[in-house]
């Protein structure tokens, strides 16, 4: 029966346009403090806010729980929990809506980084002339730990500027170096990406030892998630000049505090978590819900189904 469905929306702003689920599905808006007495009713849950870790907080309550669970984000470490990981609910992301964008995004920090960007601008707010030489990226290496499609577009966005980009996953395959080969390739990089998703097999991988075997030159860039980074090691490595400099989009902890010591490290370019975050993108992933939804309502396969046990979308 048309409208039975309810559709739980755990809100953000701007609130996702979902117009063409009007008279199919009863959609109600909720925050983090109502989210657990809402959960019971739900059959499908939006995870809209994603900065919110109110899902992990919540699902382990009493009462059925919703048969699906989407967020508009490519990574999910922000809602799974042990329930939600052993329970039959269908988890999906918004695989695809985010990958050229961060792309795009790790190949203007490398160019601001070889140009040494940063220092120009400072130079122009000083209205100081500094001519400077500054570094070719074509014929440079990278190499970009993650092998999934955000991982895979950095490196391929990377060659079209000339750069030798190879690409480390979980598991090996064509185009794919297995992790056996990371200390290899990282000690040979020039630049550095970290662009996996959050798990127990990752967090924490870029340690003191790694930034520690990687060339005095190169340069780390960190669009995956906060805690891949042993951010201590990361500070270390900076301040001894172990590598020449880093960009991290997502620090362990957000927003950072004005009083954060990350702030002030030498060599450290710090963005808002960004990366991924182009203009029209709250419309895409309404719409890519949308198409999703139509699929749920009309019992086919959904395609961005996360391996639960895994942490992300399998496959290459």
């Amino acid at each position: 029966m048309p409208g039975t469905t309810t559709l739980l929306v755990l809100d953000a702003e701007p609130p996702p346009r979902l117009g063409r689920l009007t008279g199919r599905a009863r959609i109600v808006h909720t925050d983090a403090a109502s989210l657990a007495a809402r959960l019971p009713d739900a059959d499908v849950l939006l995870v809209w806010d994603l900065a919110s870790h109110a899902v992990r907080e919540a699902w382990p309550g009493r009462g059925p729980r919703p048969a699906w669970v989407h967020t508009a984000s490519a990574g999910v470490d922000h809602l799974l929990c042990p329930e939600l990981a052993a329970s039959d609910t269908l988890v999906t992301n918004a695989r695809g809506i985010f990958d050229q964008p961060v792309a795009e995004y790790v190949a203007a920090l490398v160019l601001a980084m070889a140009k040494d960007l940063p220092r120009t601008v400072r130079a122009q707010e000083a209205r100081a002339w500094r001519h400077r030489e500054t570094l070719r990226v074509a014929g440079t290496r990278a190499c970009v730990v993650g092998s999934g499609p955000i991982g895979r577009a950095v490196a391929t966005t990377l060659r079209t500027l000339g750069i030798t980009a190879a690409v480390v996953g979980r598991v090996p395959g064509p185009g794919v170096h297995g992790p056996d080969e990371l200390d290899r390739l990282l000690s040979r990089a020039d630049w550095v990406v970290a662009a996996a998703p959050l798990t127990e097999a990752t967090e924490g991988m870029f340690d003191a030892r790694r930034f520690g075997i990687m060339q005095p030159s190169a340069r780390f860039i960190n669009v995956g998630r906060g805690r891949l980074v042993v951010e201590e090691a990361l500070v270390e490595a900076l301040s001894k000049r172990w590598i020449a400099g880093a960009a991290v989009d997502v620090p362990e902890r957000e927003p950072l505090h004005r009083e954060d010591p990350l702030w002030e490290v030498p060599n450290l370019l710090v963005s808002p978590h960004m990366s991924g975050d182009t203009v029209g993108r709250h419309d895409a992933l309404a719409a890519q819900f949308v198409r999703l939804y139509d699929r749920w309502e009309a019992g086919e396969p959904l395609p961005n189904v996360v391996d639960k046990k895994l942490g992300y979308v399998p496959g290459h």
